[in-house]
């Protein structure tokens, strides 16, 4: 088997990219239509979800990045290579899963996936012998000989990922692979997603609108807007306590506390039962809520960060960003 797909094997030999994907003003225009604008970022290896509402511009960068449309401004990087001059041997790096069907109904799942490998400028014996390695991977061996037309949805959507691993890609492209699938398929397609990127060495990047898939398998995230970048960030910082604002619990005058709170520059932003949410002036500086509580002499029960989710970040920034 190959170097990436042996079970726990390391990443492949040669330097290590700082980024996988880069982008410098990347605009891309269909007509009259701005698909993407003015999107400038960089991307580390490892699993990167790429979020966003239908028609946000996911599949369009994903098509610029492997070069099946062109830009209209600004440039694009994959595996340190221009995508503006991608050649059969970066394509033969590169991966993708398209969002549709991708293997002719009469063809067997490994008459597919082989295919595939040769179409990437695999010989033959390769070809036959990684076909059989990334169907075994994808939990297709039993049914490998099988016509793809007769394959359930999830089997369609394993073909697919196995056509796109058979040439050993350093980073594959996903449009949305768990489309379709019932929640045990669900799970199981993001187990093979995640072994992927964290076992196999390989990067990973994942277009979806399921913010649950994102945060189960990514280490970082991409959200896109409009085809505007809208969020570039690690998951573990966007999903971490918020350092805004907190939740306290007082026993005492709230009406005095919230007076001196005032007066120090916080904001009560919600008020509940027995709980106030405060929202911080710097980061993590809770010295003046303590010495509002004593200015009103009351006393603090409890004082804790507010938990914020990833979909409630990530909703928060689409709903901040202007039409």
């Amino acid at each position: 088997m190959s170097a990436h797909m042996s079970a726990g094997s390391p990443a492949p030999d040669g330097p290590a990219l700082d980024a996988v994907i880069e982008l410098a003003g990347l605009s891309v225009r269909y007509g009259k239509r701005l698909a993407l604008e003015d999107l400038t970022l960089s991307v580390a290896p490892g699993a990167i979800g790429l979020l966003g509402p239908n028609g946000a511009g996911k599949s369009s960068l994903i098509k610029a990045l492997l070069g099946l449309v062109p830009t209209s401004a600004g440039r694009a990087r994959v595996l340190g290579a221009d995508v503006a001059h991608i050649g059969s041997r970066l394509r033969r790096r590169l991966g993708y899963m398209p969002e549709r069907d991708a293997a002719f109904p009469a063809l067997t799942g490994f008459q597919a996936t082989r295919y595939a490998g040769l179409l990437a400028g695999m010989p033959d014996a390769d070809a036959r012998r990684r076909a059989h390695e990334v169907l075994l991977f994808a939990g297709l061996e039993e049914a490998r000989y099988r016509d793809v037309g007769t394959y359930s949805t999830g089997m369609r959507q394993r073909v697919k990922l196995a056509q796109a691993l058979v040439h050993d890609p350093d980073l594959v492209f996903l449009d949305e692979p768990t489309n379709g699938l019932d929640p045990q398929g669900r799970l199981e397609m993001l187990a093979l997603i995640r072994e992927l990127s964290h076992e196999k060495g390989i990067s990973v990047l994942l277009s979806t609108h399921l913010l649950r898939d994102v945060e189960e398998v990514c280490d970082t995230v991409v959200v896109l807007q409009n085809g505007k970048l809208v969020r570039h960030e690690r998951i573990d910082a966007l999903a971490r306590s918020s350092a805004e604002a907190c939740s306290v619990r007082v026993v005492g005058d709230r009406e005095a506390f919230e007076a001196a709170l005032t007066s120090r520059g916080l904001t009560v932003t919600a008020r509940k039962e027995r709980d106030l949410e405060v929202a911080l002036t710097s980061e993590n500086e809770t010295a003046p809520i303590f010495a509002s509580a004593v200015e009103a002499g009351v006393v603090v029960r409890e004082l804790r960060p507010i938990r914020i989710s990833l979909e409630e970040a990530i909703l928060h920034d689409l709903e901040r960003t202007p039409d």
